[in-house]
């Protein structure tokens, strides 16, 4: 590796690693080979516990057949179903409390084509959602 490559990795990585949302990249069978801080500030697990894990480590139990189904038609496809679109969706914390989350998708695919994996940027929706529910909730009452 000459010198202008290591440079450019260690910039992506630092990059990577210092964004605001949580990015968590899992290969072809869902397993989790990257998480960066932020993914710890809003999962709660460490690198070093959710590295090697299946997705369902953040995925409620109830939707899980769901998004495997999606994450295998994607990966066989080679694109989302929302071509990277963030959407809303719910995730579990370490401890276990439930979390809204908006995320966005992308399938990482080499310079054969191949499908490697899928990359996903996420970020905490909780307040926001629970503001709007209680404002429409108010709405209700008050109609």
């Amino acid at each position: 590796m000459n010198e202008d490559t290591r440079q450019v990795s260690s910039l992506a990585e630092l990059i990577l690693e210092q964004t605001a949302d949580a990015l968590i990249y899992a290969n072809r069978q869902g397993v989790i080979e990257r998480w960066n801080k932020a993914a710890t500030t809003l999962f709660g697990y460490q690198c070093a516990e959710a590295s090697g894990q299946s997705l369902d480590l953040i995925i409620p139990e109830e939707l899980r057949a769901a998004h495997w189904r999606g994450f295998e038609v994607a990966i066989m496809q080679g694109a989302t179903r929302l071509h990277g679109r963030p959407t809303l969706t719910r995730a579990v914390h370490k401890s276990g409390a439930r979390l809204y989350v908006e995320m966005s998708f992308s399938l990482v695919i080499d310079e054969f084509a191949n499908v490697l994996g899928s990359v996903a940027m996420a970020r905490d929706a909780t307040d926001r959602v629970q503001r709007q529910k209680a404002a429409a909730k108010g709405n209700e009452q008050a109609g």
